[in-house]
């Protein structure tokens, strides 16, 4: 029998490291994480894209990137270097994240999406040589760069490294901030010019809502024939941004003409009347494609996102449709993100309908009495403002339904006759809202336990936007009390892959009941433990937590979970389980109680 060849490929490898990442963490670990994840997407992952980098894998708190130009990584590694110092200069010093990075040219093994061998190794090692702040190269990567980058490489001898068996030649990379200023870190093409205010049309006044224009990606490939990918790319992206009722979103005609062009993003922000613009472009080359994409903010230039993405020629149609969902996927909560911390910097006494909304968003997932009773009163004057405002009106129907599952807030019964008088004013102004309608269904089933009703609203939000992760975690809580747990997981899994950086977690709880109603015991628990790193006192995934810890046989971590639980909430009792579930099939609740006694909650 033959066996497999052996994939081989020559690359520059990055190997980047945070210097002191233990004493930061035991310092301010929820800070720290926050600020290692904004490095990683504002810095880190531009620098790869501008550059031709891949990100291999994250390692804690650590990175392993290729390249496949020595010139390429290191001019990645000077700039997301420089990126961070200039992030730092503001932060206090205690706080700030500085990295280490090593570069090595070398043989690698390849193995699906990873690389292994003798050279990511030589990089691991030299990261751990390089100083704070700064870049260490091989003796490869420096004969390779001479001369083409302004940085200069002192020479540190031959180094004994770890586990390396023979002494490696290294330099260590040094630069003047001046040669690398912030507009050429920032700006993803180097042709462009900085066009003045002056010398631009008169500036839109930006909309209410989030806005973008997708520009056409730029065709790379040298051949005429792949403009039609190109472009159909585009619209699809633009396409189905449109059906995100929070975004305003430039129609295909405008975008497209700057085809041909390479304007800068700040004056197609003035001219369009944007706050954001998408760039890519796509390149071909024998059997594979390569597309990238980067998310500018207008005004200043700054990356907010960016990827890469490569797939095969054969079916050009699915990886435009893969490519697409991608883009939606990091775009969409990107945006949303950003707007939710504008919306936070404005005085309260300025605030309009959407950015109440806004305020709301984070309010509502991480529930507590305070946080709840807050979202509620911001989404309320939303409505007092604007009472056609679809989004404050879905969110306010959501509020209501989630801090009756969380166990918290006053009078249930007065909740559920707000919603029944507010719910076919719902469904009537955000007939074309997928969100809305999402929220909508999920409070109908939570609240009203009409799952017919439930169900037309939440088909109805996915036919408007299959792209939406919350219309999809909506359909799959309904599959899940429709008796339908495999459906519930289809639905859930999904949705986990359009936003899986939500920072809530909520659907980790949701994943964790659809493998529990599958007698997937180990790991139902594993989804709610995930889950409780990033809110341990969730009272669903403590819920879902105890009842499948006790199903696999795991008594005392059911205990301990039944013992948070009840600090949480005092006046849980299994006979009350009902008060706080959706309408399960009566089966379902049995063997829910079963698992929390087991566990040892009160009967």
């Amino acid at each position: 029998m033959l066996l497999a060849r052996e994939q081989r490929r020559l690359a520059a490898i990055l190997a980047a490291d945070v210097v002191g990442f233990s004493r930061l963490m035991g310092r301010d670990e929820s800070g720290t994480l926050a600020r290692l994840k904004a490095h990683r997407s504002e810095r880190l992952e531009p620098a790869l894209a501008r550059n031709g980098g891949r990100l291999v894998k994250l390692t804690g708190d650590g990175a392993l990137a290729e390249f496949g130009s020595a010139v390429d990584a290191l001019r990645a590694a000077i700039e997301f270097q420089q990126a961070v110092a200039e992030a730092n200069h503001d932060q206090p010093e205690e706080t700030r994240i500085v990295f280490r990075i090593g570069l090595h040219l070398g043989d690698l093994i390849v193995d699906g999406d990873d690389l292994y061998g003798d050279g990511v190794n030589v990089a691991a090692r030299l990261e751990a040589e390089a100083p704070p702040g700064g870049v260490v190269v091989s003796r490869d990567v420096h004969n390779a760069v001479t001369g083409k980058l302004k940085a200069t490489l002192h020479d540190l001898g031959e180094l004994p490294l770890k586990n390396i068996e023979r002494p490696v030649q290294a330099f260590r990379a040094e630069w003047r901030p001046e040669d690398w200023p912030a507009h050429t870190v920032a700006s993803p093409q180097e042709s462009r010019a900085p066009v003045s205010p002056k010398e631009s049309e008169p500036t839109l006044a930006l909309p209410d809502k989030p806005s973008i224009a997708v520009l056409p990606f730029q065709n790379m490939s040298g051949d005429p024939e792949q403009e039609y990918f190109a472009d159909g790319m585009v619209e699809d992206i633009i396409t189905a941004l449109s059906r995100f009722k929070s975004l305003f979103v430039i129609a295909r005609n405008s975008s497209f003409s700057y085809k041909g062009k390479s304007p800068d993003v700040r004056q197609v922000g003035r001219e369009l009347g944007v706050r954001y613009v998408l760039e890519g472009s796509v390149r071909k080359a024998g059997g594979k494609v390569r597309i990238t994409g980067q998310l500018i903010e207008a005004a200043s230039g700054a990356h907010l996102w960016a990827d890469r993405f490569d797939g095969a020629i054969e079916d050009v149609f699915n990886l435009q449709d893969e490519v697409t969902e991608k883009v939606i996927a990091a775009i969409a909560p990107g945006v949303e993100k950003v707007e939710i911390e504008r919306a936070l910097r404005k005085p309260t006494a300025s605030l309009d309908a959407h950015d109440c909304y806004l305020r709301a968003l984070p309010l509502w997932w991480r529930v507590n009495l305070e946080r709840s009773d807050e979202a509620v009163r911001l989404l309320r004057r939303a409505l007092k403002i604007d009472p056609a405002h679809s989004s404050s009106m879905g969110l306010l129907l959501g509020a209501y339904a989630t801090r009756k599952t969380a166990g918290i807030g006053g009078d249930v019964a007065t909740d559920i006759a707000e919603v029944d008088r507010l719910i076919r004013q719902a469904v009537h102004i955000g007939r074309d809202d997928a969100a809305t309608l999402g929220h909508t269904a999920w409070a109908i089933a939570v609240l009203l336990r009409d799952l017919s009703f439930a169900r037309e609203q939440s088909q109805r939000a996915l036919t408007l936007n299959p792209n939406l992760a919350s219309a999809w975690f909506f359909s799959g809580w309904l599959h899940l009390w429709s008796g339908k747990p495999a459906e519930a997981l289809a639905d859930l899994s999904h949705a986990a892959r359009l936003d899986p950086l939500n920072e809530s977690g909520s659907w980790k709880s949701a994943l964790a009941h659809a493998y529990f109603f599958l007698d997937r015991h180990e790991d139902a628990l594993r989804a709610a433990e995930s889950m409780m790193q990033s809110n341990p006192d969730a009272h669903a995934a403590l819920r879902i937590g105890a009842a499948s810890a006790a199903f696999a046989g795991k008594t005392e971590v059911a205990q301990k979970y039944a013992l948070r639980l009840a600090s949480v909430d005092a006046a849980l009792r299994v006979s009350r389980l009902e008060n706080y579930l959706g309408p399960y099939p009566a089966e379902f609740c049995e063997k829910y109680k079963q698992g929390l006694r087991t566990a040892g909650l009160p009967e």
